[in-house]
């Protein structure tokens, strides 16, 4: 008779044992038929694959997203590096081997100012990422579930309304007081931070709230240094990528006073036609966003991150002592929270708050398309520029997920080499930061090369791989695959658990790609081909002015609404129950033998009483000392668990 591992012989699923207590049925120790009276083996643990088939497995998985990596990150990178040796131009005329002369130009032109520039761009939404949302989501955690997932619920507004080039086109538009001049980089920096306010405290405050949930006895401490850390890192590289905002409002100032290292870099392909100028700024922008990448994953790594969903059915009893709790809920012992009224009016005034600096800021774009505008010029059709728009994304977001998610499952779920198979995401470290910018020019040329330019194919964005997915799946199968392993379902641990957040990687994928105007800038210049976000700059230019109909284009309002309906239920339903957790778990399963194939599941009792124990001798030269407990947080390269 063969056992499941997700339950006993019948079939029945088996509870999970606490202390004192045995499940009904377990499964015998390899090579027996029974167990003596009062003995309570083992139980099942994890899939009945063998050592050298789970790790054959998960390295099969991880090939695809290898060859994405390849075609969409290294060579890519390689070729830039070999572009900035060299003397060469837009026209594909022939390329002259100059050594450093091409690095000596962009830090002649002002390469140094560029890189500070960026990080005067990053203070602001550090402050609101490290600062405004640690706060907000601890007011609202101690103020309790309700009010946590009406903020949950609120926070999904400034993602689902994520389009740069509407809001800022309609700031210049509508607030034209307001708008920075051609070298003023301080109205700049104000705008940026005005306009991403939203999106960085909901991002933030939603990786803040999953750190909070910890279970009865952890330290949030640790896990919430963890997600500053990492948060603070990916900051930093977001603001030295910055490209939309100076490219709209200040065409990278006389002086390049407000241009940044990726403006810098376009702006010589475009406007000078030189691809070694060029290459060599996306060479050492590439060099310092490896570093911020590489430091991400070191703090993943020395942390033990994981990513773990407390589902519907995870909900424990009343006093267990892995009960789940939040800041401003119970205690174990059933304490009530006698500040909780306190939270709940800071709550309230941090909410309004919130909601009031998000409307203010997309009060130009959004007061706008509801109220419509004037015809779109007659070459404009409206259905063409949706297509434009969300269909090539569509493709992308689609194999760049899709890709991740198998390649997490396989590092993160089959951990083919056991403790160490993060590791694995070494060679991926340096990209996780890394947007198509850095390596437009590459990129560009091989689409030119190809053919493809002002053509469907070529308004697919070109990163076949989600790296940030990639990371976000393996942490997240690493925390359930404990549970796998304890011998719960596969559906119930892994697979249902993560359909969710597969859908919430695909979603934000697809509109960031959609929204990012970049890469669309280089490969379209026909109207026919231009997706919404480099049309109505064409519009803008040329009417001096957008109206509802124009700014409709970039982000429909039926599409909004889809996006903000979505993001909200993922909020509540799904992305509530994510929590962050950090260190080795107290209550992780030991690793054990691999079931005998046809191993007869035998009965225990239910209650195993305490044995007093005998007094343990005194180590001695004769009398080894105990071992403690090992580190059962992964299973060792090669063992059977």
């Amino acid at each position: 008779m063969s056992i499941d591992h997700g339950g006993n012989a019948m079939g029945q699923p088996v509870p999970p044992t606490t202390a004192g207590v045995a499940p009904d049925h377990v499964s015998a120790p390899p090579g027996n038929s029974s167990a003596p009276p009062g003995h309570v083996p083992a139980p099942y643990r994890g899939p009945g694959l063998s050592p050298v088939a789970r790790a054959l497995i998960g390295l099969a998985l991880l090939l695809p997203a290898l060859v994405a990596w390849l075609w969409s990150y290294l060579v890519p990178t390689i070729s830039t590096l070999v572009t900035s040796f060299r003397q060469e131009t837009l026209f594909g005329s022939s390329a002259e081997w100059i050594g450093y002369e091409n690095y000596r130009y962009v830090i002649d032109d002002g390469l140094a100012g560029q890189f500070g520039f960026a990080l005067l761009l990053a203070l602001l939404p550090l402050v609101f990422a490290l600062l405004v949302a640690p706060l907000l989501a601890l007011v609202v955690d101690r103020a309790g579930r309700a009010a946590r997932l009406v903020a949950r619920g609120l926070l999904a507004l400034p993602v689902a309304a994520y389009a740069p080039v509407a809001v800022l086109l309609a700031w210049r538009a509508y607030r034209p007081d307001s708008s920075p001049g051609t070298g003023d980089g301080g109205s700049l920096v104000r705008l940026l931070a005005t306009t991403t306010f939203g999106l960085v405290v909901a991002v933030a405050a939603t990786a803040f709230l999953s750190a909070l949930r910890q279970r009865a006895g952890a330290r949030r401490v640790p896990a919430l240094l963890t997600v500053g850390g990492l948060l603070a890192l990916g900051t930093l590289a977001l603001a030295l990528q910055v490209f939309t905002a100076p490219a709209l409002l200040t065409g990278g100032g006389r002086e390049q006073e407000t241009t940044t290292p990726l403006l810098g870099a376009i702006l010589t392909t475009v406007r000078q036609a030189r691809l070694g100028p060029s290459a060599a700024t996306s060479w050492l922008l590439l060099v310092v966003l490896g570093v911020l990448g590489l430091a991400a994953l070191a703090l993943l790594l020395a942390t033990r991150t994981r990513i773990e969903f407390d589902g519907w059915w995870d909900r424990p009893p009343a006093r267990s002592a892995d009960l789940v709790v939040s800041a401003g809920s119970a205690g174990p012992e059933g304490r009530s929270d006698a500040a909780r009224p306190v939270f709940v009016g800071l709550a309230v005034l941090a909410l309004a708050a919130f909601v009031g600096v998000v409307g203010w800021a997309l009060a130009p774009w959004l007061g706008h398309i509801f109220g419509g505008g004037e015809a779109l010029p007659s070459a404009v059709d409206g259905t063409t520029v949706f297509a434009n728009t969300w269909l090539p994304p569509l493709v992308s977001a689609l194999v760049s997920v899709g890709l991740a998610a198998l390649a997490g499952f396989g590092i993160g779920a089959l951990r083919p080499f056991g403790r160490w198979s993060e590791l694995l995401l070494v060679p991926f470290a340096p990209w996780l930061f890394v947007g198509v910018g850095p390596l437009a020019v590459a990129l560009f040329k091989r689409t030119a090369e190809l053919d493809q330019v002002n053509s469907f194919l070529g308004l697919i964005p070109p990163s076949w791989l989600s790296i940030p997915a990639l990371f976000v799946f393996a942490l997240f199968f690493r925390g359930q695959q404990r549970k796998w392993r304890a011998g719960r379902g596969f559906a119930e641990t892994l697979l249902l658990p993560a359909l969710p957040l597969l859908a919430a990687a695909f979603l934000l994928t697809w509109l960031l790609n959609a929204e990012q105007p970049l890469w669309a800038y280089l490969v379209a210049s026909d109207v026919k081909h231009m997706p919404g976000p480099i049309l109505i700059q064409m519009i803008a230019a040329r009417w001096f002015t957008v109206d509802g109909s124009a700014l409709g284009l970039v982000l429909p309002l039926p599409m909004l609404m889809f996006l903000l309906l979505a993001f909200a239920v993922l909020q509540v339903g799904y992305l509530d129950r994510l929590a962050i957790r950090v260190g080795t778990p107290a209550s992780e399963p030991t690793p054990g033998p691999e079931p005998t194939p046809g191993a007869t599941a035998v009965p225990a009792p239910r209650a195993v009483p305490a044995a007093t124990p005998a007094p343990a001798p005194a180590p001695g030269p004769a009398t080894p000392a105990p071992a403690g407990p090992a580190d059962a947080a992964d299973p060792p390269s090669g063992s059977g668990a």
